[in-house]
């Protein structure tokens, strides 16, 4: 703390795009905080890992404030955790949807709580939705609604939050070659098929994500507040 670097919190943090937007940020020379529940995969000494239940309030409010203590005053906070398994709506229950909603809109939304007092006037928030919550994903109904959620509370949180010059913006990937993908693709045949779905024929690396969401977490976007970013290959074009 007080070594002059810009500060950011990283959710979702071991893997996927949260690990990639983390990495991007060290390499910028942020001094990045790592929350995740699971082990974190990153060894850098302005990497400081916090283990966090999204699920639980009371945790996520003492981690953040860990962190702040830890960092200091955050500039940038990212939301990147996040939780599905595909399946159809019919086959699932409450249980189901409370795991879905908690990780995936009510995470976000108690991190976000929780660091607003901490988050630097200027600062910039990015949350990462998804494309399934913008024009909807078979055998992912539930994990749509709570993307769907997430966008619009970014959208109305960046009104609310503007006074303070805090932009809030959201990134929406598309189809993303990350293990979340992988947990529910063990054949490979649903990313071939999303594949010849999409104009670029390819599917987004986490580092295609982590690229979106750098971009507009930093002052080259000090002028974007309240939008939704997809990187999608042209799969969506909303």
């Amino acid at each position: 703390m007080g070594d002059g670097k810009p500060t950011a919190l990283v959710t979702g943090s071991s893997s996927g795009i949260g690990l990639a937007t983390a990495k991007q940020l060290l390499d910028s020379s942020y001094r990045v905080g790592l929350l995740d529940i699971s082990l974190h995969q990153i060894e850098h000494p302005d990497a400081i890992p916090f283990r966090v239940d999204l699920r639980d309030r009371d945790d996520v409010r003492q981690v953040v404030a860990a962190a702040s203590e830890e960092l200091g005053t955050f500039q940038v906070l990212i939301n990147c955790a996040g939780w599905d398994q595909a399946m159809p709506f019919t086959d699932t229950d409450d249980a189901f949807w409370s795991k879905v909603i908690d990780i995936n809109l009510l995470g976000p939304m108690a991190v976000t709580h929780a660091a607003l007092r901490y988050l630097e006037d200027g600062g910039a928030i990015v949350n990462v939705a998804s494309d399934a919550g913008r024009v909807g994903s078979s055998g992912e109904v539930v994990y749509s609604a709570a993307k769907g959620g997430v966008i619009a509370f970014t959208k109305a949180l960046a009104r609310e939050v503007a006074k303070r010059g805090i932009r809030v913006n959201a990134v929406a990937p598309g189809p993303t070659d990350t293990p979340f993908l992988a947990g529910f693709d063990e054949s490979g045949k649903l990313a071939e098929a999303m594949i010849r779905q999409t104009p670029l024929r390819k599917l987004a690396t986490p580092e295609d994500v982590a690229t979106a969401i750098s971009f507009l977490a930093s002052p080259a976007a000090g002028h974007i507040t309240g939008q939704v970013l997809s990187v999608s290959g042209g799969l969506t074009m909303v």
